[in-house]
């Protein structure tokens, strides 16, 4: 399982991304992400964006990578179906982003952020876990 979206909030909309490794559960998320933000299953690949992220921790650097791709999407005025993380450790990442010019028929909720609001990112027995909520 790569995600999934947990019914908790009545306002806000939570998920848990998992992956095996750093890398694979920051892909995740950005997927879980987008899945909110768009019909990501709909969303094109034409355009390439690079992103680099810094924080002081792992679970710091998941929340700004998570609020980075939110703020991309009203900058560039674009939505995101494909993450590739290139490097990673515990402070930085850089990452290929894909995706294609936002089509309102194509959108679905507006996200304006990550919230901390039982925000949790945590090596687990399989890898890595993340649980954000996401502020609509």
């Amino acid at each position: 399982m790569r995600y999934r979206f947990i019914d908790d909030l009545t306002s806000d909309v939570m998920f848990e991304a998992y992956g095996k490794g750093m890398k694979e559960v920051f892909e995740n998320a950005a997927s879980a992400l987008f899945s909110v933000i768009c019909q990501i299953e709909k969303i094109g690949q034409s355009e390439k964006k690079i992103i680099k992220v810094k924080a002081d921790s792992p679970g710091d650097l998941m929340f700004n990578w998570l609020q980075e791709l939110i703020g991309l999407v009203d900058v560039e005025i674009m939505f995101f179906s494909k993450f590739r993380v290139m490097e990673i450790d515990e402070k930085r990442l850089k990452a290929e982003i894909y995706g294609e010019e936002a089509d309102p028929s194509r959108g679905g909720t507006v996200v304006k952020g990550v919230t901390k609001y039982k925000y949790l990112f945590e090596k687990t027995q399989n890898g890595y876990k993340v649980r954000a909520s996401l502020d609509i």
